[in-house]
């Protein structure tokens, strides 16, 4: 099949916006609620040793949100370079990204392999004294730092399928590793059908076995189903122009996700001033609240690479609808979440083993955080469709601007009270001042690359209406 025909036939350009962001979205939408399942089974089970055990993950979350932060922002670089060059036409730089993408992976690994060796017991005797959380932080994470091939390379393959809008086959990846994952958590840390109980090291070596099984299956189904991309190892030669374009929208999204992991460390040493039990707090809201962000992000990731494309093809009214269908659909997500949120609390504690302290800590903050739901919807979209135009640099201003700027400065200023409720409303403040930065973003971005295609498409119209004129004159 040729280039021009594979294009002609790509859904991206041609399907009914809400129907393709439907079927590219729920595949994802599936695939990453069953890692949210994942990642509180994971919690609830490690809850069962201890509590001491369940604030050690916690505290190792700011490393894993960065490991993850690199190998998604790099998938996004991936994923808006790809698509946009199938939307031009240009299937050789298809083809390039495709491949120093997967190089970028290796890297990805080689670099966090050092640092779990050289930093994992350092992260935890930075933040606290007890033996107990040190010893399990470091057994979790340095099996999750130097084992983490299995991520980085699954993730970049998963984007390959998701730019090409092969998002069914990125679900299946991500449900393989996922569910593998789940299975083996109680196995491994309780020591079930004869296998050795390996507490806090067996939920981390549960997690590196689920992403090794996606990896492969990943790699597979774009050997086998991907043929709009072609990978090539033999002959392979890093070319640092593809490289370039790829961090120019990766590195800003790496370096906003990567805030993250600054701010939950912030707010772990603010929080450990109180007592331990916050953390642990904390790092069940984690949890808990990526069911109701995960299903946002599928979206997401089923609307970057159509955003991409028609900005590729000029298709600005194609573009335009992509981006309010997915804010409608975030915010009626969003919203669900605050009600399950202020509802039932309680019972979503409870799901892990809490004690009354966290019960007493856990409930307003539950309550408070999730008022954060209401605004977070729209800033997440629009986020997404600045890194999908390459404007990646805008969602770090906003990133930086909600996580650095304003919530970490809040929550220590409300710590000064000597009242741990008060810390928590530092998230729905920061989000407040986030929907203002995003709505800022989005005219400078919407007047400087989406106002332009306007023009392009008149003139693309009245080319069309000529060459329908002259060959009627020729007949």
């Amino acid at each position: 099949m040729s280039g021009e025909n594979i294009v002609k036939e790509n859904k991206m350009g041609t399907m009914p916006i809400n129907k393709l962001l439907i079927t590219m979205s729920l595949p994802m939408i599936i695939s990453m609620l069953v890692q949210a399942l994942y990642n509180v089974v994971d919690s609830i089970f490690v809850s069962k040793i201890s509590e001491n055990a369940l604030s050690a993950v916690s505290l190792a979350f700011p490393v894993q949100n960065f490991m993850i932060a690199v190998g998604v922002g790099t998938g996004v670089g991936i994923n808006a370079l790809l698509s946009r060059s199938l939307g031009e036409k240009k299937f050789e730089e298809a083809n390039k990204a495709a491949n120093n993408g997967i190089f970028l992976a290796i890297l990805s690994y080689f670099s966090f392999l050092f640092i779990g060796i050289l930093f994992s017991r350092s992260f935890f005797q930075w933040q606290t004294d007890i033996k107990e959380i040190v010893e399990g932080g470091y057994t979790y994470l340095i099996i999750c730092t130097t084992c983490s091939f299995g991520l980085y390379v699954q993730l970049v393959f998963e984007k390959l399928m998701q730019s090409t809008g092969k998002t069914l086959y990125s679900m299946m990846t991500q449900l393989t590793g996922a569910i593998i994952n789940i299975i083996l958590d109680p196995i491994l840390i309780f020591g079930l059908f004869g296998f050795p109980k390996m507490g806090i090291a067996g939920a981390a070596i549960a997690t590196v076995i689920g992403q090794t099984t996606g990896m492969c299956l990943g790699i597979y189904l774009n050997l086998t189903k991907n043929k709009e991309i072609e990978i090539k190892v033999k002959g392979f030669r890093p070319n640092l122009k593809t490289i370039r374009a790829i961090y120019s929208v990766g590195v800003p999204s790496i370096i906003m996700s990567s805030i993250g992991s600054i701010m939950t460390f912030g707010i772990n040493k603010i929080l450990l001033s109180f007592t331990s039990t916050a953390t642990a707090v904390f790092g069940v809201y984690f949890k808990l609240q990526s069911f109701i962000f995960m299903p946002v992000f599928g979206i997401n990731n089923g609307m970057v690479p159509i955003v991409s494309y028609n900005y590729g093809a000029k298709h600005k009214e194609r573009l335009m609808e992509t981006v309010k269908i997915s804010i409608i659909y975030a915010i009626a997500i969003m919203i669900i979440g605050l009600g399950i949120f202020q509802i039932f609390p309680k019972q979503l504690l409870e799901l892990f083993s809490a004690s009354e302290e966290m019960i007493s800590i856990g409930i307003p903050a539950l309550r408070t955080i999730s008022i954060s739901f209401l605004f977070a919807g729209y800033c997440i979209v629009v986020g997404s469709m600045f890194q999908a135009l390459g404007n990646g640099i805008m969602s770090l201003i906003v990133s930086i601007g909600r996580q650095l700027v304003v919530l970490l400065p809040v929550a220590y200023l409300l710590s000064k009270t000597n009242n741990l409720h008060f810390v928590w409303w530092a998230f729905p403040i920061a989000e407040i001042a986030s929907v203002f930065l995003s709505i800022i973003g989005f005219k400078y971005v919407f007047k400087k690359e989406i106002l332009p295609l306007e023009n392009v498409e008149k003139i693309n119209y009245k080319d069309n209406i000529s060459n329908i004129v002259e060959c009627t004159n020729e007949s």
